[in-house]
């Protein structure tokens, strides 16, 4: 038995999943009465026995009629409850996505030594799978991890080392490219953001491949940047102390591809990861360069802190290459993703409308969500330039994420469908089923799409 469920048969404490305005359950309505409990979203009431034990608990839900309901409001219980094995007791709710939350809450990154948190296990509820949360949970946790893990410990040959175990778990091969052999195999963008770095901190493209060649291809691209600082536009320190998060967008493709083989759809899967440090030497990159592109295009580089698109772009012209049935990327890529939508709610960039309004059904159904954006064509001008084909930024104040989708739009044109996500990576503070750090968005919702799509 994993860590998240316990055993049908072992002895367990009953959760009262209680709507607000509906009755306690009839064990705890003396004990709510004697200490005044009133019941509503969130809130918690421990029984006890006439010994002094634990005789159940109740927790309060949203009133059925509720507007807006927090779907993952059970990982509440994480940490307000005792060690042990529990078990829902009442219909309410949607008992996957509450069990899903307190597998999720349960995360702590504890790679230097932090103790366990204490473990709460469930008894599986009816109708839920318990395979499919166990790997999920586990997917999330070993994307967290990456984006937790610092710079010093997570290099691009780390990066590759992922993804490499990753290939190991499944069965997939894994190729890479790397240092001055991206210039031989044409990526030149990856290069120039990456030369700068350490020699064995060398930028590098992974290219992980799984499943039977004549399933319906599909190509997950993430941006693989493991510290970012900024280049020679550099940072000013306090945006510099994050960056450890800016290979968010590879991670939740690893999450993504680590759940689509884990249910074995009969898809032919690739995963491709541009791996570089964006760091500061006499071989930067600089503001002014015009770098060539593998899709042909000569790039002006407007910032060396807009540095993830140049390597999505390379990535995206591999993956486009063999025109895939769909081709999804993620990457922490703009500032201005946050200031429009904040840090939970990343942007959906995407021209195939009924593709676009599927995941966002899932997103919603997974509460992993997503808002989408407008590819505004207009706004393609603005990253004209007057000495190459295109300059990689605006330079302008405005709609910033817009035109980082519009440039990468450049760079795909045979696949089918094509979406981008524009993520945080990061939780700036605890929610049911988000602990505070490295995030995973929009993978479990890629991955329910698959799913349903693919699935036997």
């Amino acid at each position: 038995m994993s860590t998240i469920f316990a055993a049908d048969s072992e002895a367990s404490t009953p959760i009262w999943l209680t709507p607000a305005g509906e009755p306690l359950p009839e064990p705890a309505r003396a004990w709510a009465a004697a200490t005044g409990f009133e019941s509503g979203p969130g809130k918690i009431l421990v029984t006890p026995t006439a010994e002094g034990g634990l005789a159940g608990v109740v927790f309060g839900l949203e009133a059925a009629d509720a507007r807006e309901r927090e779907l993952f409001l059970a990982g509440k219980l994480v940490g307000a409850l005792p060690e042990g094995a529990y078990r829902f007791e009442g219909a309410a709710g949607d008992a996957r996505l509450a069990t899903l939350a307190i597998g999720l809450g349960q995360y702590r990154f504890r790679r230097y030594g932090k103790p366990a948190p204490k473990a709460i296990r469930l008894v599986p509820p009816h109708g839920v799978d318990v395979g499919e949360v166990e790997r999920t949970v586990a997917a999330v946790a070993r994307g967290r991890d990456l984006v937790n893990t610092p710079a010093n410990d997570l290099g691009p040959a780390e990066l590759e080392a992922a993804i490499r175990a990753l290939g190991e778990r499944h069965g997939a091969s894994v190729t890479s490219i790397v240092g001055d052999d991206l210039l031989a195999a044409n990526f030149p963008l990856v290069h120039a953001v990456g030369r700068a770095a350490a020699a064995h901190r060398g930028p590098r493209v992974v290219d992980l491949v799984w499943g039977p060649e004549d399933g319906p291809k599909i190509t997950l691209v993430g941006k693989g940047v493991v510290f970012d600082t900024g280049g020679l536009n550099i940072k000013p320190d306090a945006s510099m102390l994050l960056m450890k998060k800016d290979m968010g967008g590879s991670a939740a493709m690893i999450a993504a591809a680590d759940m689509v083989m884990g249910a074995k759809l009969p898809v032919r899967l690739r995963l491709i990861v541009g791996a570089v440090e964006n760091a500061i030497s006499g071989d930067a990159f600089r503001p002014g360069d015009v770098i060539p592109s593998r899709k042909g295009l000569n790039v002006e580089i407007g910032n060396t802190d807009a540095e993830g698109r140049l390597v999505l772009a390379d990535a995206l012209a591999l993956a486009d290459e063999e025109a895939p049935e769909l081709i999804v990327d993620a990457a922490t890529l703009t500032g201005a993703a946050r200031v429009a939508l904040g840090p939970e709610l990343p942007p959906l960039y995407c021209d195939d409308d009924a593709f676009a309004a599927e995941l966002l059904a899932h997103a919603a159904a997974e509460r992993d969500p997503l808002w989408r954006m407008p590819l505004w064509n207009p706004y393609d001008d603005l990253l004209s330039s007057k000495i190459a084909d295109v300059n990689h930024i605006s330079g302008g104040a405005f709609a910033g994420s817009i035109t980082a989708a519009l440039f990468l739009r450049r760079f795909v044109g045979r696949a089918r469908t094509w979406a981008h996500l524009d993520v945080f990576a990061w939780n700036p503070s605890a929610k049911p089923g988000r602990p505070e750090g490295g995030e995973i968005q929009g993978a479990r919702a890629l991955a329910a799409l698959l799913v349903a799509r693919y699935g036997r």
